[in-house]
C-alpha cells in the first residue's frame, strides 16, 4: 500500500468504504464483513469509512465490535447529520441537538473515545450553517472528533463552512462516471488545502465489469431504481465496457484497478474509498496503487467514460434534490 496526507492523516492512499458490509447492496454476511475488515487492515489499509446512516447504526455497530481492538491501526471516518427520522425513514438533520446526539451515539456503537474524522452527510437546508458547523467545531474542542468534513456540497457551501471552521476533507462521489466535482469542488479543495476522498469509485460496480445483468442483484439492492442501471441507460452504459476491458488488458490490471489508478493520477489531494464486504476484494483494489497510467491512456479514460457518454442520472429525482450540488 501507499499512502497520502489527508488534513493532519497519514492514510492508505485507497481506504475502505464500509456501507455496503451492512446496508444498500443485497444481503448483509457477518462472517465476510469481518474477513474482510481484518484482511484490509493486513494489507496495509489505514482509512475506513462509515456513517450512522448505514443500516441504521448496524454498520458502526459492526466496526466496533470487529475491529475497535485495532482502533490504533487505522484513521476512522463517519458521518452526522442524515439519520432516521421520526417515520423510521431516512432524514437529513442539522440541527446541533441531532448532531451532538448522533455522535455520542456512534461513539457508543464504534467502542471508541474519538472520530478521527467526522462529515456532515448533508447540508440541512433549514439549518444555519454556522449553526451545524459551530456544533462540529465545539465537538472538536471537546475531544470527541478530531476534525470535520462535508459530504456532497458545492463549491460555495464548502467555502462558507471553512471560513466558520477548517474543513479536512469532502466527501462526494467521484469516478469516471461521476464528474460532478471536476466542475469546481476539486479546484476549491486544491486552494483551500482540504482532502478529497471519492466514494463510489467503482461507480457501483459498474467499473469492474462484474454486474452484466440487472437480475444479478438483490431485490432490494438500491442500484434497482437508479437511472443509470435501468432499461436502454444500463444496455447503453455496458457498451462503453468492452474499450475500457481493453485498456485494462493493456495494462495488466483488472478493471476495478483501472478505474481507481485512474482517480489515483488525478492528484495526489484523492482518496478513493472503494467499498466492499469481500476480503479478495479489497486486496484486488489495493493493488491499484501499483498501476501507473501513461497520458495517453489517462485521455483515452476521459473522453470514453464521461457525463456526457453515460446515460442517466446517478439517483432519482427525490435524492438528486436534496443534495447540495454546482446545479443548485
Amino acid at each position: 500500500m501507499r499512502y497520502r496526507k489527508l488534513g493532519p492523516f497519514e492514510v492508505s492512499a485507497v481506504g475502505l468504504g464500509c456501507m455496503s458490509m451492512s446496508h444498500a447492496y443485497g444481503i448483509p454476511d457477518r462472517a465476510k464483513a469481518e474477513r474482510a475488515l481484518h484482511h484490509a487492515l493486513d494489507v496495509g489499509y489505514c482509512f475506513l469509512d462509515t456513517a450512522a446512516l448505514y443500516g441504521f447504526g448496524a454498520n458502526e455497530t459492526l466496526l466496533g465490535e470487529v475491529i475497535s481492538r485495532r482502533r490504533g491501526e487505522f484513521v476512522l471516518a463517519s458521518k452526522c447529520g442524515l439519520f432516521k427520522g421520526p417515520d423510521g425513514k431516512r432524514a437529513i438533520d442539522g440541527r446541533p441537538e441531532a448532531l451532538r446526539q448522533t455522535c455520542e451515539d456512534s461513539l457508543r456503537r464504534l467502542k471508541t473515545d474519538v472520530i478521527d474524522l467526522y462529515y456532515l452527510h448533508r447540508v440541512d437546508r433549514k439549518v444555519p450553517l454556522e449553526d451545524s458547523i459551530g456544533t462540529l467545531a465545539d465537538l472538536v474542542s471537546e475531544g470527541k472528533i478530531r476534525t470535520v468534513g462535508l459530504s456532497e456540497v458545492s463549491s460555495d457551501t464548502l467555502r462558507k463552512a471553512h471560513a466558520i471552521f477548517p474543513i479536512t476533507a469532502v466527501q462526494s462521489e467521484y469516478s469516471l462516471w461521476s464528474r460532478k466535482p471536476e466542475v469546481a469542488v476539486l479546484d476549491v479543495c486544491q486552494d483551500l488545502g482540504i482532502g478529497f476522498v471519492a466514494f463510489s469509485p467503482l461507480a457501483r460496480a459498474y467499473l469492474t465489469g462484474w454486474l452484466r445483468d440487472i437480475d444479478q442483484l438483490a431485490e432490494t439492492d438500491i442500484r434497482r431504481n437508479m437511472p443509470r442501471f435501468q432499461g436502454d441507460n444500463f444496455t447503453a452504459n455496458m457498451k462503453l465496457l468492452s474499450e475500457f476491458s481493453e485498456i485494462a488488458e493493456a495494462n495488466n490490471c483488472t478493471m476495478a484497478q483501472l478505474a481507481l489508478a485512474w482517480l489515483l493520477a488525478q492528484g495526489d489531494y484523492i482518496i478513493p474509498i472503494p467499498g466492499t464486504k469481500h476480503a479478495e476484494y479489497a486486496e484486488e483494489n489495493a493493488g491499484a496503487v501499483d498501476v501507473e497510467l501513461g497520458a495517453h491512456d489517462l485521455q483515452r479514460l476521459d473522453q470514453l467514460i464521461n457525463e456526457n457518454t453515460v446515460s442517466g442520472e446517478r439517483y432519482g429525482p427525490a435524492i438528486m434534490s436534496s443534495i447540495d450540488s454546482e446545479n443548485d
